[in-house]
């Protein structure tokens, strides 16, 4: 792990409300910041699931915690978790998500994330399922190009870039992030206000290959479903995201279960609405102490939410 905690660390933990015997799953274990302050506050009766599809996540998860007899430890997508036993043996406590790419996949220039530093274009979290980005690259037409480009990195420039790349890849396929990276840039202009910090202008074209390559937006959907029936009654749902997207479903998840849809005069009255979650922290984000020292966490965006008893609830 770094040297500074993970993002929104305490605000993760206090809303997780870490129970001394409770059931705890982190479904994005990363470098395991944030499984490492779950475990801290569990007894010996406690029990915390990690789970991760990046194998270097889980080589850091067994290097760590493998030795504990408190721990559980998953190769596979939060979408697989109602599949995993550990899970399904009884109902959880909390949950975490951990949303996007991690520092370390960020860092490393051979998995390919980064357009600061050339690797091969790859881009998978699990680097031994789906296409990578280069093979993408190689195939999709024009018209799938700049619609990844707009409806997951809303870039203006879409289909301008998508023609660059058709056009350059006639000549030589994409192998390496910074050939990508410089063909994106020769393509956006740069508008940099006087004072502002400029932003790289691959930024949203590398954010959107990378959401398409991991389904990211399709697993999250399927993910928080999952992770709503693993809860108990009580337990909590904590996850950071890190772009609007994803900010988007998880806000949309959270009150489809808590808030009651607004009606409509012209239609037959519905079934009374019976919430399922409660909202216990709202679009939550790190505070300038927590910026000044890990400038990543500044897009950083906590969502928390507590299943309810339906018996209750009705």
């Amino acid at each position: 792990m770094s040297g500074h905690l993970p993002v929104l660390y305490a605000q993760v933990l206090d809303g997780l409300h870490v129970r001394p015997d409770g059931r705890y799953l982190d479904g994005t274990f990363g470098r395991g910041g944030h499984a490492a302050g779950v475990l801290a506050q569990l007894g010996a009766d406690g029990r915390l699931l990690v789970m991760d599809k990046d194998p270097d996540a889980i080589a850091v998860a067994q290097a760590r915690f493998g030795d504990d007899p408190r721990v559980s430890i998953f190769r596979g997508s939060f979408v697989e978790l109602t599949g995993w036993q550990d899970v399904t043996r009884a109902p959880l406590d909390g949950v975490l998500f951990d949303l996007g790419v991690s520092s370390p996949q960020l860092d490393v220039a051979e998995r390919g994330f980064s357009f600061g530093k050339d690797g091969p274009l790859d881009m998978r979290m699990d680097p031994d399922a789906g296409e990578s980005a280069a093979q993408w690259i190689a195939r999709a037409d024009e018209a799938e190009i700049a619609d990844v480009l707009w409806t997951y990195g809303e870039e203006r420039m879409s289909r301008r870039i998508a023609r660059a790349v058709v056009a350059r890849r006639a000549e030589a396929p994409f192998l390496r992030t910074a050939d990508l990276a410089a063909v994106i840039a020769a393509n956006v202009p740069r508008k940099t206000k006087p004072g502002q910090k400029e932003t790289h202008p691959a930024t949203r074209s590398f954010q959107a290959i990378r959401i398409h390559i991991n389904r990211e937006l399709a697993d999250l959907e399927t993910g928080l479903d999952a992770a709503f029936a693993a809860l108990r009654p009580g337990g909590r749902l904590a996850v950071i995201s890190f772009h609007s997207l994803e900010d988007r479903i998880v806000k949309r998840f959270i009150a489809g279960h808590a808030k009651a849809p607004a009606g409509n005069r012209r239609l037959p009255e519905a079934a009374p609405f019976v919430p399922r979650l409660r909202i216990v922290a709202d679009a939550t984000k790190a505070d300038d102490a927590e910026l000044r020292a890990n400038p990543r966490a500044r897009s950083a965006v906590l969502r928390v939410a507590e299943k309810l008893d339906l018996e209750v609830a009705a």
